[in-house]
């Protein structure tokens, strides 16, 4: 037993060198100035309320499509939001102004914890659901929500598994959600 925990504890250790060192590399870019005013932008677009534009825009294009949308959404984002809850609040890991000394993010986080990445989650659930109604908006939306994520690493928010697992967490259930609906 005893054996398991420390195998656990290493494991963890050396994903939180990993994350730091690339945070780390992501703070010392020459263009950090541009990328933290870019990554303001692309992460106020995937702020929760947003979220509905997609199967708004959608509608005059295509009604049914659009409610179909909105049912996946609706259905995924209802598993979703309870399971990002429940893991940032059980993980409790530290955001990276308070694991790393001296260090302060460029903007002010909404909840304490950092992992997984709910932005990251929300926008990689979105592109899923969407491009799986839309195969054609795939492409544009998985670089749209690879951003959004990148963007939330930039501005000091995350580490890089927050956004890995959060992009994960969101596609996965985008698509189960998805599969039960189609």
């Amino acid at each position: 037993m005893n054996r398991v925990r420390s195998e656990r504890r290493s494991v963890l250790e050396y994903i939180q060198r990993g994350d730091v060192s690339t945070f780390n590399w992501c703070m010392r870019r020459k263009r950090r100035q541009l990328f933290t005013r870019i990554g303001r932008l692309l992460s106020k677009t995937a702020d929760g309320p947003y979220y509905a534009a997609a199967p708004l825009a959608l509608w005059p294009v295509d009604a049914a499509a659009a409610l179909t949308l909105f049912t996946a959404l609706a259905a995924a984002f209802a598993v979703e939001r309870p399971l990002y809850a429940v893991l940032k609040h059980s993980l409790k890991r530290n955001r990276p102004a308070d694991a790393l000394p001296g260090f302060e993010s460029f903007i002010v986080p909404a909840d304490k914890f950092s992992f997984p990445s709910g932005h990251t989650s929300g926008a990689f659930l979105v592109a899923t659901a969407t491009g799986w109604i839309f195969p054609a908006l795939l492409p544009p939306l998985y670089l749209w929500a690879a951003l959004v994520g990148t963007s939330r690493v930039f501005l000091g928010v995350h580490f890089p598994s927050d956004i890995a697992v959060g992009a994960l967490m969101g596609t996965s259930i985008a698509l189960l959600a998805s599969g039960i609906l189609g």
